[in-house]
């Protein structure tokens, strides 16, 4: 009787895990082509007009070198998006993977590297193939050189903050802090993105782009976690 309730349970559980990849799958191929429609859309002048009114709306129309809100903000949105900078997420990324080898999981450590090494390098060879010039309607908050589309800060915090936030969340038991963890991973990459549109450097569809693209390779990433765990190889 033991042994028939372990089966029904196993055969549960597998079956919960394979409808998970279904629908992530799933989730993977809609923003996939929402990623292509948002692309083409870009590249054709049909996003112009909204680039354009949020850019605008976000600076004093007598004076465009100023942002709107206090004075303060400026130096917030400045000190949050250092946390989509190479530097603070190169830290990050080795803290994680020096407890994680610490704690013997070295497939996981060499995954989180791998994932956001990965998609750094994904974004710069997406970078160069479009070829997007930054903003010019509105003066720069702060001094960037490379090309905008799609956004590096955006995609790249997204790889980063929501693979270490998803994989955090597989080893919770309760709900409430599985949701709160992986909550505040995409509260931070939200307000890294819009930072970048607050401080002018980039179009607001560079940021959903490299939203899109970061969300996309997070979650192939959990796929690839799942699928160790489930071999007993994490």
């Amino acid at each position: 009787m033991n042994l028939l309730k372990r089966l029904v349970r196993s055969d549960a559980s597998n079956t919960g895990a394979e409808v998970r990849v279904l629908l992530s799958l799933l989730f993977i191929a809609g923003v996939a082509l929402a990623f292509g429609k948002l692309t083409s859309e870009v590249f054709e002048g049909d996003t112009r007009a909204f680039d354009r009114t949020v850019l605008l709306a976000f600076r004093h129309a007598d004076n465009l070198s100023v942002p709107v809100g206090p004075a303060w903000l400026e130096g917030a949105f400045r000190d949050v998006t250092s946390f989509g900078s190479t530097a603070v997420l190169t830290l990050i990324v080795v803290a994680v993977a020096g407890y994680l080898l610490i704690e013997r999981k070295r497939a996981m450590a060499v995954l989180v590297v791998a994932s956001v090494a990965g998609g750094g390098l994904l974004n710069t060879l997406m970078k160069e193939a479009f070829g997007r010039q930054r903003p010019d309607i509105v003066p720069h908050l702060m001094t960037e050189a490379s090309l905008s589309y799609p956004s590096a800060h955006a995609m790249v915090s997204a790889v980063t903050y929501l693979t270490i936030g998803i994989l955090l969340a597989r080893n919770e038991q309760h709900g409430a802090t599985r949701a709160y963890v992986f909550g505040v991973a995409v509260a931070i990459t939200l307000l890294v993105g819009g930072s970048r549109v607050y401080l002018g450097v980039h179009w607001p569809t560079d940021v959903l782009a490299g939203w899109m693209a970061g969300a996309v390779w997070a979650l192939g990433c959990w796929l690839v976690a799942g699928r160790l765990q489930r071999r007993g190889k994490a």
